[in-house]
């Protein structure tokens, strides 16, 4: 298979499973009843929601700034945002390419080269992938016996615990051949490996490494947040446990790698999580619809509006740069 044909596969691929994923929710809740629920929702708690996600997004875009700097840049708050906004609705027509298209944007306006911008952004992720793997072994923590029991009553106790020690055994195997091994794959993720320990690391070799840290766990927290706020929208969702909307919330933070912008996954993986507390099916999947639909018209919107409105934010130095010097 040629690199053509597998920049094809990264592209369709998440298509058609978004696609998929949409047609077997619909054929789990009808389209009428999911409407019927949207005109039924509560909008004040939907608007509240999409106002916490916009914050999210500004302190995301704040954020960036600390990160470029310490490299001498100092980059336009307004091009941070619109690079972000950006970056979000592009992911929702190819994987990844939004970051791609992000570093880009801060090269073509603010003269930052486009491998430092996008280190950036790696560093970032690595940033929010730590907080995220904070969310889920507090909500192991805090949600361990009944999680304990739910697996209990599915699988044997037994068996659970040798698939946890096989699951140990064979991970630290992993790793004792990774580290000793010379072949290219193991090079790769060692390197990979210790990229990431590095990116860490260098958050705290920061200026503003406080303020950093604390952008970051604001960002989470308004994502966290408006999950929750936008539960209150639905009727036969209020009340729900802290539990609920923990998993809930990491199941659906990790639909969004599954398809574009969580197409079609998102529902499903909010309907697989609240399933588990035996919240109903209906309102699951149509919260998640609602909560997807919710902010992905906000990234449409906004994203829209920078993509429109860069040139002409910076308009000005661009007809500088054309100048001819004197």
């Amino acid at each position: 298979m040629n690199k053509q044909e597998k920049n094809i596969l990264k592209i369709t691929l998440p298509l058609l499973l978004g696609v998929f994923l949409v047609w077997y929710s619909l054929s789990k809740v009808s389209i009428s009843k999911i409407v019927e629920y949207a005109q039924n929702a509560d909008y004040t708690y939907i608007i509240l929601g999409v106002f916490l996600g916009l914050l999210s997004h500004l302190s995301r875009s704040y954020r960036w700034i600390f990160m470029l700097e310490p490299m001498g840049y100092k980059i336009k708050f307004g091009n941070s945002v619109m690079a972000v906004f950006a970056t979000y609705l592009i992911n929702y027509t190819i994987p990844r390419a939004g970051e791609v298209a992000r570093a880009s944007i801060l090269t073509n306006y603010e003269g930052v080269p486009f491998e430092k911008g996008f280190g950036t952004i790696v560093a970032e992720r690595i940033a929010d992938m730590l907080v995220m793997l904070g969310i889920i072994a507090i909500t192991l923590f805090l949600q361990f016996d009944f999680i304990y029991s739910f697996l209990a009553e599915k699988f044997n106790p037994v068996k659970i615990g040798i698939a946890l020690a096989l699951c140990v055994f064979l991970g630290l195997l992993f790793l004792r051949l990774i580290k000793r091994s010379k072949s290219k794959l193991a090079l790769k993720i060692r390197n990979f490996a210790n990229g990431l320990i590095e990116g860490a690391l260098s958050i705290f070799k920061m200026k503003k490494k406080w303020a950093f840290i604390f952008h970051t766990l604001f960002i989470w927290g308004m994502y966290l947040l408006m999950f929750y706020v936008t539960s209150f929208s639905i009727t036969e969702l209020h009340g729900i446990s802290a539990g609920a909307i923990l998993i809930g919330f990491i199941s659906a933070s990790f639909s969004i790698a599954a398809t574009n912008g969580g197409i079609g996954s998102y529902p499903l993986a909010i309907f697989a999580a609240f399933s588990i507390f035996g919240i109903a099916e209906e309102p699951s999947i149509a919260f998640g619809w609602i909560m997807w639909a919710s902010q992905t018209l906000m990234v449409i919107i906004f994203g829209g509006i920078s993509l429109i409105y860069l040139p002409i934010y910076n308009r000005k130095k661009t007809e500088e740069t054309k100048q001819p010097a004197n």
